[in-house]
């Protein structure tokens, strides 16, 4: 079974994706920024940016049933990547450090708005009961 969970996000719709995509006992969270009621939040701040933005893809994963202990890999891109990325790996780090999923830290040139510093993405997994 497969089920999508939209945020009502500003690209969504655009661009034809759901926030979420569950099937089975696994979840899938697109890419996640700091965008908050179609703003960009905390422009300069990328741990501030970082923290936005993985509570959008918790917020998504609560909607699927999901919680913290599922979260099997969680990706980070990175503008910035030898400025920022201290920042951004350490809110991970206290975000996810009980939990320890695989993860990837990347750098990119550019993410979908220029203010954007960081994007995130969550893979869960939960055992069938």
């Amino acid at each position: 079974m497969r089920e999508s969970f939209g945020s009502d996000g500003p690209w969504e719709k655009r661009y034809g994706y759901a926030r979420a995509v569950a099937a089975g006992p696994h979840l899938w969270v697109s890419g996640c920024t700091s965008v908050v009621d179609g703003e960009v939040a905390h422009e300069s701040d990328p741990a501030a940016q970082t923290r936005v933005a993985f509570a959008v893809a918790l917020r998504a994963m609560d909607r699927a049933g999901f919680d913290l202990g599922d979260v099997v890999r969680t990706r980070m891109f990175v503008i910035g990547l030898p400025v920022h990325g201290e920042a951004v790996a350490t809110v991970h780090g206290e975000l996810f450090g009980a939990v320890l999923p695989a993860s990837t830290l990347v750098g990119v040139s550019a993410l979908v708005d220029p203010r954007l510093l960081v994007e995130v993405e969550v893979e869960c997994y939960r055992e069938q009961p």
